[in-house]
């Protein structure tokens, strides 16, 4: 198959194109690290393996575009990081034009096609349904009205417009993906290292979890059913509350898991951020269960098992 995906170098779109690879597959990363156009070969990843191919995701098209034609999927992961930073009025529109303008560039693009792909699977967030406390909420359930909901409507609507006879689109709306190596588990960890860890304000908010592997499994489970479209909840189907996610993560770590981070410290450090980590949603994965994907890590304990060799 021929895969193109942005947002190929981080914390998903790495283990996903490496994955492809290993199986032969014709992999193809677009990157703002080439110029537009240019094609570069990653060494030992064999043949075909994984091409860096130059794209400016402006919200045009540009010579980059080429290499859409024919593709059996194109998986759009493209846009800042949401947490890493204070926000900010210019940080906030780095945030949503970062994902609004690379979604528009590869809609565009796959409307031009002479051969379009069969599928465009564009990223989301479940910060789409907004603050809902211990709500549970399927894709069937109607966006907030926060910054961030905001952010995926309008994210969700720029990769809704690639649709055309032939190529159908999906979103992922995504929870908190774990793993060890990167993502948000890495922060979770640091105060438990220091016997210091524990719930964050009241711990009664829910944590809409996934295992990263399970993450890459229903991607590639989208990308080979004809009969997914629309919006995907990418979470496990046991979400926790934040006072049950610490004392799993402390037992995993052999630490514990008792000292509360309060939450006007929270408000403190992350500002305005801080409202999506104090509330939290309660998202299930209505989609992937009633269509047949089989979670390999379906309860927290399981996922931290696996992360940590237990």
């Amino acid at each position: 198959m021929l895969i193109i995906i942005t947002g190929g170098t981080g914390f998903l779109g790495s283990p996903l194109a490496e994955m492809y690879a290993e199986e032969g597959h014709d992999v193809r990363v677009l990157t703002r690290s080439l110029a537009a156009g240019e094609t570069r070969h990653d060494p030992g990843t064999g043949v075909p393996g994984i091409t860096r191919v130059g794209w400016n995701p402006d919200g045009t098209v540009g010579p980059w575009a080429k290499v859409l034609e024919g593709a059996d999927a194109v998986i759009n992961l493209a846009g800042e990081a949401i947490g890493e930073k204070r926000w900010n009025p210019a940080r906030k529109e780095r945030i949503r034009s970062s994902r609004i303008l690379a979604t528009r560039s590869l809609a565009e693009a796959i409307r031009a096609a002479q051969v379009p792909p069969k599928v465009l699977i564009s990223a989301s967030g479940v910060g789409y349904y907004g603050a809902t406390d211990d709500q549970p909420l399927t894709e069937r359930d109607r966006p907030g009205q926060d910054f961030l909901a905001q952010v995926c409507v309008d994210w969700e609507q720029e990769a809704k417009k690639a649709e055309r006879p032939g190529t159908r689109v999906a979103f992922l709306r995504t929870g908190v993906v774990l793993e060890r190596s990167g993502g948000a588990l890495p922060e979770f960890m640091r105060p438990f290292k220091f016997f210091a860890g524990g719930p964050i304000g009241s711990g009664r908010q829910y944590v809409s979890w996934i295992h990263r592997l399970d993450w890459i499994e229903i991607v590639r489970w989208i990308v080979n059913t004809p009969s997914i479209s629309g919006p995907v909840n990418m979470t496990a189907p046991h979400p926790v509350t934040n006072r049950q996610f610490t004392k799993a993560l402390g037992h995993a770590m052999h630490r514990p898991s008792f000292i509360p981070a309060p939450g006007f410290a929270v408000k403190i450090i992350a500002g305005e951020f801080a409202h999506s980590v104090l509330t939290g949603q309660r998202v299930l994965p209505a989609v992937a269960q009633a269509s047949g994907y089989h979670f390999r890590y379906p309860e927290i304990e399981q996922a931290f098992r696996g992360i940590f060799g237990e």
